[in-house]
């Protein structure tokens, strides 16, 4: 929001593949990395590390048929993004159909002013329109202010549904 109460972001589909998404997908993959490296090692990421984990980063699943790709655009200037979501469309164990979320990712200097509520309960509609009943994620217990993002709208956590490697907690909701 700006001073007159209007917001700068435009919430919209996108393209995963488009070169500014996927310029985005690698910001969101170098912070990510460099938070599991801080956490775990005390340093950032390598350029190398960074360079050989983000191509292994799957994201094209995150298209029609199988998923869409969100973005928080600026209003005024549309090379401008300033997070996103993915969202995938899956079936439980017991073959109901569930939509997956994944890379919930606000820029760091961009934080705590609501994009991130946002683009999840935009892709809560989606998921809402695929007549999905409920949604899921995994994520890593480093990321707090997802977790907490998650809790404060309804997530709660359940036991173990992947084997991700980096997944340490797992959250769903129903959807009504």
């Amino acid at each position: 929001m700006n001073g007159d109460g209007a917001s700068p972001w435009v919430i919209e589909l996108a393209v995963v593949r488009d070169p500014i998404c996927e310029a985005l997908l690698h910001d969101y993959y170098v912070d990510v990395s460099d938070r599991w490296y801080q956490h775990r090692e005390g340093r950032d990421s390598t350029p190398e590390e960074i360079e050989t984990g983000f191509p292994q980063m799957r994201s094209d699943d995150l298209a029609p048929p199988t998923g869409e790709f969100v973005v928080a655009r600026r209003a005024d200037d549309d090379t401008v993004l300033g997070g996103c979501v993915g969202l995938r469309r899956l079936k439980d164990t017991a073959g109901r159909r569930v939509a997956e979320l994944r890379r919930l990712y606000v820029r760091p200097e961009l934080r705590g002013a609501g994009l991130g509520a946002s683009l999840l309960l935009c892709a809560e509609e989606i998921a809402r329109v695929w007549g999905v009943s409920a949604m899921r994620l995994d994520t890593r217990l480093d990321l707090g202010e997802a977790r907490a993002l998650y809790l404060r709208h309804g997530w709660v956590e359940v036991p173990a549904f992947s084997e991700n490697d980096y997944a340490e907690v797992w959250y769903a909701k129903p959807l009504r």
